[in-house]
């Protein structure tokens, strides 16, 4: 039996981390923490609260004292950082709230791991700090020895905090790994993103905004089979070392979002194509060879697959998205799109 600390566990992937880990090992006790912003959803963990091998704690990373309270409460084996701001718009918007989280967040939680022992740390990174590869070199991938080259500050705080993982690993022998992984999809993602974005406005005929010709590109990965790479290299996984999980899946913006009308039978002319984001990333695409050949992991979900589950999750699920597009998301949706 393991007790795992999972930071972000009412998030969009740390929230299926959770129910894959309650289906897959049982026996484990996990602890969740997550502040609750405007993307930590209580009610998605509602399956989950009753459970007597989960607790939740409502807590920011940067709080040093409640972290190292929990520590001390439930003397954790592991810990997953999967706690983070993300969204780049929102980190192009106000940067500050990004660096706090990202990197001092962090820092509060592998300090906490230091001084209470842990077996691992491991912090969720994304593919975004590598940069960007050419639209013409499909024949490029990023490799766990590509040079970081951040794009905007949500990448360069992630960065950052990747570097300060492996300097507390080489300075002070913290046991930790990272993972960087293409863009997820799937239940209960939050809806200023790509795919629920399109999912919920096409529902309500409404435009759907694609920032310039939509031609960027983007490797998906269904959701559980990311849950699934990381609890094979926190639990196998060398420590001190980096690891890629990609879908080798992929797709041009433009293409998920003529896909999501044709499966909800909705016109093309509700795509609607905006001013293009500063600093807009041209494609990203993912070498996960090292933890197929390590790890034995590959992905399992097809594309057409998964993408299928996602739109009928979002079709049955309404009473838990429809709260959300209300209020200050709203708010924030019109400074995005509304005179771009």
């Amino acid at each position: 039996m393991k007790r795992i600390i999972v930071t972000g566990g009412a998030g969009f992937i740390g929230s299926n981390f959770i129910f894959y880990m309650r289906q897959a090992h049982p026996e484990d006790r996990l602890i969740c923490l997550d502040k609750l912003t405007y993307a930590g959803n209580l009610s998605t963990l509602a399956p989950v609260m009753g459970d007597g091998n989960f607790r939740f704690c409502k807590t920011d990373i940067c709080d040093r004292e409640a972290v190292y309270r929990i520590f001390e409460e439930e003397k954790p084996d592991i810990v997953v950082n999967f706690a983070a701001e993300s969204h780049v718009d929102r980190s192009i918007e106000n940067p500050s709230i990004f660096l706090e989280t990202n990197i001092i967040g962090t820092s509060v939680l592998m300090d906490a791991c230091r001084k209470y022992g842990i077996e691992r740390y491991h912090q969720v990174s994304t593919d975004e700090v590598y940069g960007d590869l050419p639209l013409d070199r499909p024949d490029l991938f990023f490799t766990e020895e590509t040079p970081i080259h951040t794009s905007s500050p949500y990448s360069s705080s992630k960065a950052s905090a990747d570097l300060l993982v492996l300097a507390y690993h080489r300075t002070y022998g913290l046991p930790v790994s990272i993972s960087r992984c293409s863009n997820n999809y799937g239940p209960y993602h939050f809806p200023e993103k790509l795919i629920p974005l399109m999912i919920i406005n096409a529902l309500h005929d409404e435009p759907l905004p694609v920032y310039g010709a939509g031609l960027n590109v983007r490797d998906w990965l269904y959701v559980e089979d990311h849950c699934k790479a990381i609890d094979l290299v926190i639990r196998n996984g060398r420590v001190g070392e980096v690891y890629n999980i990609g879908g080798h899946n992929e797709m041009q913006n433009i293409e998920i979002v003529r896909l999501i009308c044709d499966r909800l039978h909705k016109p093309e002319s509700l795509i609607t194509h905006v001013t293009d984001r500063k600093g807009h990333d041209l494609r990203y695409a993912i070498d996960p060879s090292k933890i197929h050949r390590e790890l034995g992991w590959l992905p399992e979900t097809k594309f057409a697959d998964g993408i299928e589950k996602t739109i009928d999750w979002y079709l049955k699920h309404e009473d838990w998205w429809q709260p959300i597009v209300t209020g200050e998301y709203r708010n924030y949706y019109e400074r995005m799109y509304g005179n771009r």
